[in-house]
């Protein structure tokens, strides 16, 4: 068997110097790792929202089919109320009658029509002069 070294024996302390650059590395790894892991973190966060959105995309677009339903099936039920034979029934209830050629006088609509047209006239004048009447400068050309 070996003998060894007797243990009373003082080895001395070794210094070790201190690398500078191996601080500025680690200083490095760790703000790319940090920018490495926000990114990840901003992607993340860009994925679930654009998840959420069309989530959320989707729901809408249920709820529009259902109020194009709705507007279709108003729109027939409009159009089946509105119907002549069913007007003509609503009327018939209420006891009104059809229209007889011997009421209905054709001078006296186009009468109305030229009434209408004189009365704008009318009116139309009255602000000119009531313009001129306040105003002597003002032209009328």
């Amino acid at each position: 068997m070996l003998r060894r070294v007797p243990s009373k024996q003082r080895n001395t302390l070794v210094t070790r110097e201190r690398e500078r650059g191996a601080i500025v590395r680690l200083g490095l790894l760790l703000a790319c790792g940090l920018v490495l892991a926000g990114g990840f973190v901003y992607a993340g966060g860009r994925h679930f929202a654009s998840l959420r959105l069309g989530y959320e995309t989707e729901k809408l677009r249920v709820v529009l089919n259902n109020a194009r339903e709705d507007q279709r099936r108003l729109l027939l039920e409009r159009e089946a109320a509105a119907s002549p034979a069913r007007l003509e029934r609503a009327a018939r209830q209420l006891g009104m009658q059809a229209l007889q050629p011997a009421q209905v006088n054709p001078l006296k609509q186009v009468e109305t029509t030229e009434m209408k047209v004189a009365t704008t006239l009318d009116k139309k004048t009255a602000k000119v002069e009531a313009k001129t009447k306040s105003n002597p400068q003002v032209r009328i050309r």
